[in-house]
């Protein structure tokens, strides 16, 4: 199963990726300013999954991505895929495992590592 990880960007605003079951990223949102937008999002995007449209794009290097639409607004942008294949697996592992995927919280970024 899959998980949502949200975390903190560089510029202190917020995003979260939606990972496989073995960690690899799918999709990332776009920067939300608040940590509860976020979440927000998050939960809006697993109850609206019916509704989503992914959109195939492939860039002028052959490289395929997707771009998810809500209510015909842009959402989320996946990684870049070698194949076409890679990219539809990458599809259906959203659509099967988001609804019941969890929510990891790393945006507190206070790691700290001992002297001893």
């Amino acid at each position: 199963m899959g998980a949502f990880v949200i975390s903190k960007r560089f510029d202190d605003y917020y995003k979260f990726v939606f990972t496989s079951r073995k960690g690899k990223a799918i999709f990332t949102s776009f920067r939300y300013e608040l940590k509860f937008e976020c979440e927000e999002g998050i939960e809006y995007f697993k109850n609206s999954i019916d509704t989503v449209t992914f959109i195939k794009v492939r860039t002028a290097g052959g490289k395929y991505y997707f771009k998810i639409m809500l209510e015909e607004a842009h959402f989320a942008t996946s990684r870049k895929y070698t194949t076409e294949l890679m990219l539809q697996k990458g599809i259906k592992e959203v659509l099967l495992y988001s609804q019941k995927s969890e929510i990891l919280d790393f945006s507190f970024n206070n790691f700290s590592f001992s002297d001893d």
